[in-house]
């Protein structure tokens, strides 16, 4: 690796960079256009901490309350005023097609001397997060807004564009790693719900179908926030975790309740299944976890607690299949979030075969999770080995040469 200090490096690891503001690199290009009654309109947002676009369903002109939006094309950067400080910023794909957002979503787009892929890479890293939460101005949390002036403000160190080019091809090359574990995953995914519908629907001697009302309870969690989290105590399940951080079972939860909480708090016991019943999309809401821990585990007021005497990671598989995913359909509600309410639930139908067919099948579905567990943790390994290679190009502590033998 190159001394730092060596402004004689020839790989342009310090010649060309600059630190100015981002308005040396982008242009403002808001178009806005006035929503028409009789068309439709594919509707984009954005995910936080630089995670890209989110495809939300197209709205017809006449069903939504804005007047005017925002046009967003090919090949431009953009961010939501509203969550910047979360992160929400991405660089839009070159073959994105028509799509439009509210007009919290300013975009930009690049002078000559700047890689859009470069900038894509720059925004998810954590620098880039910090300077967004750092101009961030409001009365704090949801009401915090960016304003496109003081984004263009933002000072960055950042590299001439034939070394912002290098850079894209040594991080495209992890990211391309990466992204085909995840797609291999995903596979595995459809195969194991292909294997669970089939399996689900065969039927056979001492198989009954009844609605969840008939197999077992459904009762709500109890409201907490992430303020009242601590280091140990009480463990809790908040919805939004059983999305990212649970699989179709947990023995451990991933934050804690002061134990005074434990009165109350709405617990569930071992063997209980914990279900989602909010999300940001028809497809995520009413995914479940079973709960196998050895004690109690406090349940979000967004969350449902299934009480049964069935085969736990048997019912959880359920919520995960199509067969389930089928039928939430009828039931769930959408306005700026999804939710599916315990009367609804209860009306969705099982099949409940005998103990060890349920436990055949659970068994079937969970070695295909382990397979999908290690393909995903390998990812994430990638992943970290990203953050920091990306993290050393950038602060110049890794020279470009190294960066290329290691990947």
């Amino acid at each position: 690796m190159s001394d730092p200090t060596d402004n004689d490096w020839v790989g342009g690891r310090h010649e060309g960079w600059v630190q100015e503001p981002l308005s040396r690199f982008l242009t403002p290009n808001v178009e806005i256009v006035d929503v028409e009654p009789d068309r439709i309109y594919p509707i984009v947002g954005i995910l936080n901490r630089g995670r890209g676009l989110l495809y939300r369903d197209p709205v017809a002109g006449r069903s939504t309350a804005y007047r005017k939006l925002n046009r967003i094309g090919p090949g431009v950067l953009v961010y939501s005023r509203l969550k910047a400080f979360e992160g929400a910023i991405t660089v839009t794909p070159s073959d994105l097609p028509e799509s439009f957002a509210s007009q919290e979503f300013p975009t930009f787009t690049f002078v000559c001397d700047a890689d859009p892929d470069f900038f894509r890479i720059l925004t998810t890293t954590q620098n880039m997060w910090d300077a967004l939460q750092g101009v961030s101005k409001g009365m704090g949390g949801r009401r915090e807004r960016v304003k496109p002036s003081d984004f263009l403000n933002i000072v960055m160190d950042l590299p001439p564009l034939p070394v912002q080019e290098r850079i894209v091809e040594i991080i495209s090359v992890v990211d391309e790693q990466a992204a085909a574990l995840d797609i291999e995953a995903e596979s595995l995914v459809r195969v194991r719900n292909a294997a669970l519908e089939d399996a689900l629907s065969r039927g056979g001697e001492g198989w009954s179908s009844v609605p969840l009302s008939k197999a077992g309870t459904i009762s709500r969690g109890r409201r907490f926030v992430k303020s009242d989290y601590v280091q140990s105590g009480l463990g809790c399940i908040h919805y939004g975790q059983i999305y990212t951080d649970y699989g179709a079972s947990a023995t451990r939860t991933v934050a804690y309740l002061p134990e005074s909480f434990r009165s109350s708090m709405r617990l569930a016991q071992p063997g209980d299944v914990v279900i989602a019943g909010t999300s940001e999309n028809v497809e995520d809401v009413g995914k479940a976890t079973a709960w196998l821990g050895d004690d109690e585990v406090a349940v979000h007021d967004d969350c449902f607690i299934f009480r049964h005497d069935l085969d736990p990671k048997f019912v959880s598989y359920f919520f995960a299949s199509p067969l389930f995913q089928h039928q939430k359909r009828r039931f769930t509600s959408e306005t700026k979030v999804v939710r599916v309410s315990a009367a609804n639930l209860n009306k969705i139908v099982m099949p409940v075969p005998p103990r060890d067919d349920q436990e055949r099948i659970s068994g079937m579905a969970d070695a295909v999770d382990r397979q999908v567990a290690a393909l995903r943790a390998e990812a994430e390994r990638l992943r970290q080995m990203r953050a920091g290679l990306l993290s050393g190009l950038l602060d110049r502590t890794i020279d470009i040469e190294s960066a290329e033998l290691k990947v």
